[in-house]
Order: structure tokens, then sequence, then C-alpha cells
């Protein structure tokens, strides 16, 4: 029976700012509001709730409380270094606590996009064409033509995503790389930029559901900003105009039967090659042909509660299909619960 869970987390200290390149380091991380409300959903479900932030602390809070912990709920995504995502899993590991969400490796792979490619190609996962630079002397592959966007190789929540990512010219991309590799001291991910249309797929359970596709639409994205999920459109429109969000995503998407069919089949493909387990919500956008790509895998993905956020595209996937927040939040402690047979 669970009756204590230890929570872990990452709360920012800085709102993230498209022209304050250090506020970016933190966009993965969530707001003091969000944890808080997080913790009151969590004990107004009757758990005893151990709060942890992951930091350089945690390793030994979880051991001084080993014990005490039936299960962990973790939010994590570490703090340093490009295979932080694994960071508290590992830990979890080595004191043989069970928690949500994927493996070590699992994580790794999630966090370090370019990584994941491979494993796509591998697999015969549609992805879009890309390049991984370690600095901007490189040349640029002749089979990449603009325009292309440029995104750091191993961070979530658009950060070093912003209006100045599709680029159109070789002086363009040069910079961008040089933002991305200074910014967050990683290699840049370029890619073929696809103006299709845009879905985030969320997935809970063992083996997966699917809740509610999400439909992005670009075309409401104001003049002057690129047709993209950057920080100007997910941290500053989305959240200041409500109209704009209301336009600005559909869910659940109006799609054939046939097309959901592919876009869940490319989704299972993607959950059982990162062996991911628990939940998570998968990226894709189409070519101007109609053909799905996989852009990003989010685990854990974004899970504000509507207090704090009515965009976050998790719990509204699931209020779309009937489940409410709390409703959410246990259903995800089950699934792991049962995985470790507690």
């Amino acid at each position: 029976m669970i009756e204590t869970i230890a929570f872990i987390y990452n709360v920012r200290h800085k709102y993230p700012d498209p022209n304050d390149a250090r506020s970016q380091i933190e966009a993965d991380f969530d707001d003091p509001e969000t944890i808080e409300w997080m913790v009151k959903h969590f004990e107004n479900l009757g758990f005893k709730i151990l709060p942890i932030e992951a930091d350089e602390d945690a390793y030994e809070k979880l051991k001084k409380n080993k014990d005490k912990i039936d299960l962990v709920f973790n939010y994590s995504i570490g703090i340093y270094g490009k295979d932080r995502y694994a960071h508290l899993p590992a830990m979890l590991e080595m004191l043989q606590l069970p928690y949500t969400g994927g493996s070590p490796l699992s994580q790794a792979l999630v966090l370090n996009k370019a990584k994941a490619r491979e494993i796509f190609i591998a697999r015969k996962i549609p992805t879009p064409l890309s390049q991984v630079f370690y600095s901007t002397d490189e040349e640029l592959d002749k089979k990449m033509k603009f325009p292309l966007i440029v995104k750091p190789c191993c961070r979530g929540s658009s950060a070093g995503i912003t209006n100045k990512s599709v680029v159109y010219s070789k002086d363009e991309l040069k910079r961008q790389i040089e933002f991305v590799i200074k910014t967050f001291n990683e290699p840049a991910l370029v890619q073929m930029f696809l103006s299709g249309r845009e879905f985030s797929v969320p997935m809970i359970g063992n083996p997966p559901e699917f809740l509610p596709i999400i439909e992005v639409d670009h075309s409401v994205v104001p003049k002057g900003y690129a047709p993209i999920d950057s920080l100007e459109v997910k941290w500053i429109i989305e959240e200041q105009d409500k109209n704009f969000s209301e336009k600005h995503f559909s869910c659940p998407a109006k799609i054939s039967k046939n097309f959901e069919r592919k876009l869940k089949n490319i989704c299972l493909q993607v959950w059982e090659a990162l062996e991911l387990t628990d939940l998570c919500r998968i990226d894709i956008r189409c070519d101007e042909k109609g053909n799905p790509y996989v852009l990003d895998v989010n685990s854990p993905p974004g899970l504000i509660p509507p207090e704090v956020s009515m965009t976050s595209y998790f719990p509204l996937a699931a209020r779309a299909a009937g489940i409410d927040y709390e409703s959410l939040l246990k259903r995800i402690i089950e699934e792991a619960a049962k995985r470790y047979g507690l």
C-alpha cells in the first residue's frame, strides 16, 4: 500500500526570458507555485508527501528517509550535465526505491535528441534530417537545405528555441549555433525545418494507452513570430493571451482515423525503442506533404496544475478524456506501483 511518497522536482528561480540567455537554462524547471499546488493535490489524494528538490542534497535526503518512502514520484530532470535526466533515476535505483517514469538509460536518451535520433533511424522511425554541430567551424551537410531550425541538443521546454531559431542563411545558422554552444555548453542540433501540422501525443500506462491527441496550430501565431513553439510563444503569448491559447491548439485533434492510427503507431514504436514507462508525451510535426516525423519525447511531460496554467498539454489532454488533475496523478502513481508489484 502506498502511503508516503517522495516528490522529487526542480524549481526555477528565474522565469525564462527570450532576451536573457542565462534565464533559459532553467526553462525545464517549474515555478514554486506549480510545486506547491502539486503537493496540495497529492495531499488531497491522502498521501503523505516528502518534497525533495533535485539538487546536490537530494541523495542524502532520499537515503535518510529511505525506510519511510513507499514510492518516489519522479518529476525531476536533474540540474547539471548533458545526462542530467538520468541522475535521479540512477540514485533511486542505487537506493532500491520504486519510482515513476523512465529508467536512467531511457531518461538519458530522452534528453539527448541526437542519440535518440540514432535509435529512431535504426528502428526506421521517421525523424527529421539532422546534423549535430560541436563548433561553428563545421561545414553544413549538403543534404541539409534551408530553412533549418537550430536547437540545443539536450534541453526541453523550448529552452534555446526562440524567434531566431529558424534560419535561412549560413550567417544566421552560424549565429544560432554559436548562441546554443555558448549559452548551454552543449552541441547544437540543426534540423530540416518542417512546415506542416504539429501534434502532441500523450501516453499513459503499461502498456501505454493514448490520451486525446493535441494539435498545435502555428497559423495563429502573431505576425513577426516564427511558426514554432518558441519561448516567446510558449512562455509569453500563450500564457498572457487566453484568446490565443484557445486558437493555438485543439484537443482532440481533428484528424482522420487513418492518420490517427499512423501517429499512434509511430509513438508506440518510440515508446518501445526508448523503453519508456508510465507516461510520456511525444511531439510530432509533418512536412509540407503531410508526412509525420518525431521531434521530441517529453518524459516526464509537464504536469502543471490547472490552478497555475490551463495550457499544460498533458493535464489538458486528460481533461479532454474526462480525467481531472488529481485522478491523473493517482493514475500515474498506480501505474508505477503496479510495475513494482506494490
